[in-house]
């Protein structure tokens, strides 16, 4: 696993991330600690991408937002934004998110519900609050990227209103990507891959049975857990690697984690802003596009101003929470 930055100057003009996964050859339990990022009133975790760890299978950008209770105004208000070359994986444990994108899409996702933006070749979206909320806001934002032989593909926006289970006495496994064993996620992705969230009740344990071939990360939401025997930490992104054929979850008094996880993405990718590509003149033209109105349409349904994209030579990090 590896990532640099193609410095400034050395194509004139993007400042971009390159990451490319190798996976591991064996089982391991590598810890990568989270990162704050404040979004206006909103805080945020960072977990993908970071330092030493750019991609898990081919998810390559997790953040964690929440829990947090509100009475007034909107904590959640991302402004009109583009994306290429990727889908974003929305998925709550609390709350609401409004979706609105230029394909005319509108949607409110809830818990137990999942929603997948396919960007293709160009779309743009806002997430807010809705104006009728439970003034909670709780869950996470994926991407994962394209393969090169669709990621240039017409732009989608499915909407699962409830993701199918896997149940144990232990607790349940809730599948909003992919598959877990038998069970199988109604959205639609491009890559071997496998998204979910793990209840464990108090006293419990999970066994989730997952592909050896596949590399996985788990995010403990909340409460106390351990894998095989070792606890996990609360805001750390555990990388296990590949060759195991489940994963053992065992809780005191209960807990939610994610996984995330598939196939070691076997492309290299450039990430700049909210594009996911593979040259720099991919995220010159899409920057360029973006700032004179064209390719991308417009969120006609979002009441407020659009982002502006950075300058090229900026190392731009994606925006929290888009």
């Amino acid at each position: 696993m590896s990532s640099r930055a193609i410095p400034p100057g050395s194509d004139g003009t993007v400042n971009a991330e390159s990451c490319v996964s190798l996976g591991a050859a064996q089982p391991q339990l590598d810890a990568y600690p989270t990162r704050d990022i404040a979004l206006g009133h909103l805080q945020v975790q960072r977990a993908l991408p970071v330092k030493g760890r750019r991609l898990i299978g081919p998810w390559c950008f997790l953040d964690r937002f929440g829990p947090l209770s509100f009475t007034e105004g909107a904590p959640m208000d991302v402004a009109a934004h583009p994306h290429i070359g990727l889908q974003t994986v929305s998925w709550l444990l609390d709350g609401e998110i409004a979706h609105r994108d230029s394909l005319g899409s509108e949607s409110v996702l809830r818990p137990g519900g999942v929603n997948v933006m396919t960007s293709g070749r160009a779309i743009a979206h806002a997430e807010q609050t809705p104006r009728d909320h439970t003034g909670r806001l709780n869950g996470v934002q994926l991407w994962t990227a394209l393969p090169d032989a669709v990621r240039r593909a017409a732009p989608a926006f499915q909407h699962v209103g409830e993701v199918p289970r896997l149940e144990s006495p232990g607790g349940l496994v809730q599948v909003f990507s992919g598959a877990v064993g038998d069970v199988h996620s109604a959205a639609t992705h491009f890559s071997p891959i496998v998204g979910a969230e793990v209840q464990v009740h108090r006293g419990g344990t999970v066994t989730v049975p997952v592909a050896p071939s596949h590399e996985h990360g788990l995010l403990v939401l909340d409460g106390d857990v351990t894998l095989e025997g070792q606890p996990l930490a609360p805001r750390v992104l555990y990388y296990t690697g590949t060759w195991r054929h489940a994963l053992e979850l065992v809780s005191i008094a209960g807990a939610r984690v994610l996984l995330v996880g598939g196939a070691p993405f076997p492309e290299t990718i450039l990430m700049w802003w909210n594009f996911v590509a593979r040259t720099p003149d991919e995220i010159r033209e899409a920057r360029t596009d973006w700032e004179a109105h064209r390719r991308f349409g417009e969120v006609l349904n979002y009441s407020g101003p659009r982002l502006d994209a950075p300058e090229l030579l900026h190392l731009a990090r994606p925006n929290p929470v888009s």
